[in-house]
């Protein structure tokens, strides 16, 4: 028997008034003449951003949600070029804290997935730098949490440059540039056009990366590999992990628009990988990548009630019998 446990991603659909994303562009910033005014008004919108975070996680308890996806747009321009000198931890220590605190109380697994320009394989230095920049972020945010940082941040492999082979190996070279703390950091996703299920274990094995299986990028990108060939392959890549092993659900908006993500997710979809992965792991975590976030989370699992092939845990937690 297997236990599957549902999560979402940053955004509540049916908590109002609490984006965790709330920005300020460069150009914003410039137009505030006294910097430090300028700085300031990060600062709150930064605040604002946690504070959302915090309801947003106690909305997640009250629904018996145990696994969330924290945005990586938590703090503006963090990492811009011209804001490096920017302190931004110290005035959100308190706040970070108690973010931590709450997601320990109530045993939550949070973590992040840095957007698409984090690229460990780019052959360029000052995105390397850039996106170590960004990684070390992420990391701050957990260790200000009180969280164990260790295969917290999703990523995908990084650019094909239309040479996977030679791609796949600049992985390997930039990785050692990558500080181990954050290196321990990082999981990887196989996607849905560069990098496939394969491709992304070669890393995953070579390196000791936990992979996070995107049933919905195999299906748009796989070359005629089926996963279930490799399953057993990707299941071993957590073998040193403290968390459960962790995959990403979501379905096709369209046949003609087949790696958009859909509103909701399919259940035949998801029952079709479900069955086949059955019994091979004590419990696998499902990050529900669709565009209702919580409310496809909740839909579904109306939908999963219905079923008499599992037994219902709570309210985002189900057992295959």
């Amino acid at each position: 028997m297997t236990i599957v446990r549902l999560g979402y991603v940053a955004m509540s659909m049916e908590l109002k008034n609490a984006s965790p994303s709330k920005t300020m562009t460069f150009s914003q910033f410039q137009k505030i003449e006294d910097r430090d005014a300028a700085l300031r008004k990060l600062e709150r919108i930064s605040l604002e951003n946690l504070n959302n975070t915090l309801r947003l996680l106690k909305h997640n308890a009250a629904s018996d949600i145990h696994f969330y996806r924290l945005t990586s747009r938590l703090i503006p321009l963090a990492n811009h070029e011209e804001l490096l000198d920017w302190k931004y931890m110290k005035p959100l220590k308190e706040k970070l804290i108690e973010i931590g605190n709450y997601v320990k109380e109530h045993s939550m697994r949070v973590d992040f997935h840095p957007d698409h320009f984090v690229l460990i394989n780019s052959p360029k230095e000052h995105i390397l730098k850039n996106s170590i920049r960004t990684l070390k972020l992420h990391f701050l945010l957990l260790k200000g949490m009180g969280i164990d940082a260790e295969h917290r941040s999703v990523m995908h492999v990084g650019g094909n440059y239309d040479e996977t082979e030679k791609s796949l190996e600049r992985f390997v070279d930039n990785w050692m540039e990558i500080p181990r703390a954050i290196q321990k950091m990082i999981i990887l996703e196989n996607d849905d056009t560069s990098f496939t299920l394969k491709d992304t274990l070669y890393l995953s094995e070579k390196l000791d990366i936990p992979l996070v299986f995107d049933y919905h990028h195999h299906l748009a990108h796989h070359r005629n590999d089926n996963w279930q060939d490799h399953w057993e392959r990707v299941v071993n890549t957590w073998k040193n992990s403290p968390l459960p092993i962790k995959m990403h659900i979501s379905s096709p908006k369209s046949e003609n628009e087949f790696r958009h993500h859909s509103d909701y997710v399919d259940i035949s979809m998801f029952f079709d990988f479900l069955k086949e992965i059955e019994g091979s792991i004590p419990q696998i975590d499902c990050m529900i990548e669709a565009k209702m976030k919580d409310e496809a989370l909740f839909k579904l699992m109306d939908e999963i009630k219905l079923r008499t092939d599992i037994e219902i845990i709570d309210g985002s937690t189900f057992q295959l019998i």
